[in-house]
């Protein structure tokens, strides 16, 4: 049958990008790791130390389900080619449509770990850090800030990643004028990398009386958690510290007296603040670590267009700057202005569906990377 054909010539493109997948993931060095991780765990002293024991239960964790989902995908692949084999000597073309799901399923699954492959930058494994900031637009600007921090956050509910805001500031009249959450899970920083820079949302406004469209812009800022001891010179000098009242929704924990800490390193203009924290000094000392994190990265830059782009400072709030535009009015899109990824289902993205925007924007830089050298 005709059917069969195709799937056996698709399939058969498969097959080296499968064994090249394979030696991308390591998969035997991953795991001997997982063996021998789960044999260091059976240690008596194993939980003694609760710090290092969760960090390795996640990293095995992370090893084993890499490991499985190849192992998925390699069955699924070796499934289909049995199963065509099986319908085609029976001449059976009711497996058509079963087959064509199991193909569905198998491109998607494939090119969801493939992705993966491309997260290999020195923090793109850690937790990040995000940071909205209500720009041009004024109302309407604080009210698109407030629908981006609800999508971003419903992006990391469907990862199973876990959410903390650290500082929060709501709009006057409606909406937020500055946000800044932590997103803890495995390559949380990798895939948020591709959201660093400036979204244009253009649309009829809710909160205009004549019904007028309008465009506004939001700032998103990524820096990875670097958890490690840095080595960053920071003089007292150069910083200058408020301590203000902690306000906004960021959840129970916060505390409402004057605990909040913002911190403005004055050579470099880079402002960090903290909220969450139940007291004043926790908060100075998630404030500092933030900060470290931002000089570092800063130091590691070759150029100062490089410099910019960590500093999230490159381009204006405004006109002329967006990495992606957002249009609801008087046609639906999404679209990044870099990679020329698009969608019409503007619902689905704002319900956290980022994964086309993401996997672009790794193809893309990787693609480029590639060229460069």
């Amino acid at each position: 049958m005709v059917e069969y054909d195709q799937f056996k010539y698709t399939l058969s493109q498969y097959e080296t990008p499968l064994a090249e997948l394979r030696s991308a993931l390591a998969l035997d060095a991953k795991k001997e790791q997982i063996s021998e991780l789960s044999m260091y765990m059976e240690d008596p002293n194993f939980w003694n130390d609760a710090d290092k024991s969760a960090e390795i239960t996640k990293k095995l964790k992370n090893l084993q389900d890499t490991v499985k989902e190849f192992d998925e995908i390699e069955k699924l692949y070796e499934d289909m080619k049995s199963i065509i084999e099986i319908a085609e000597e029976m001449e059976d073309g009711s497996l058509v449509a079963d087959v064509q799901s199991d193909m569905d399923s198998f491109k998607e699954k494939f090119d969801a770990l493939r992705i993966t492959t491309l997260l290999s930058d020195e923090f793109d494994h850690n937790d990040a850090i995000l940071r909205l900031n209500a720009g041009a637009g004024g109302t309407e600007a604080c009210d698109w800030a407030g629908m981006l921090y609800r999508m971003y956050t419903r992006w990391a509910e469907k990862k199973g990643y876990s959410i903390e805001v650290l500082d929060y500031l709501d709009g006057d009249e409606a909406g937020i004028k500055s946000v800044t959450i932590q997103i803890t899970g495995e390559n949380a920083y990798g895939y948020l990398r591709s959201e660093h820079g400036i979204h244009r949302l253009v649309r009829i406004s809710p909160f205009n009386a004549v019904g007028k469209r309008m465009t506004s812009f939001v700032s998103c800022d990524i820096m990875p958690v670097i958890e490690q001891s840095l080595d960053v010179d920071i003089k007292d000098d150069d910083l200058k510290i408020d301590v203000y009242r902690s306000s906004g929704a960021g959840g129970q924990h916060i505390n409402k007296t004057s605990s909040a800490v913002r911190i403005t390193h004055i050579p470099t203009g880079i402002v960090v603040a903290c909220q969450n924290e139940r007291s004043h000094f926790q908060n100075l000392d998630k404030a500092m670590e933030m900060l470290r994190a931002k000089l570092y990265l800063l130091k590691k830059q070759e150029n100062e267009n490089q410099l910019s782009d960590i500093r999230g400072e490159v381009k204006d709030n405004g006109w002329g700057s967006q990495i992606r535009s957002y249009v609801f009015q008087p046609y639906t899109m999404v679209k990044d202005l870099r990679t020329q990824a698009e969608t019409g289902n503007i619902q689905a993205v704002m319900d956290g569906d980022l994964d086309l925007f993401m996997n672009a924007y790794l193809k893309w830089i990787h693609t480029d990377r590639t060229v460069n050298e």
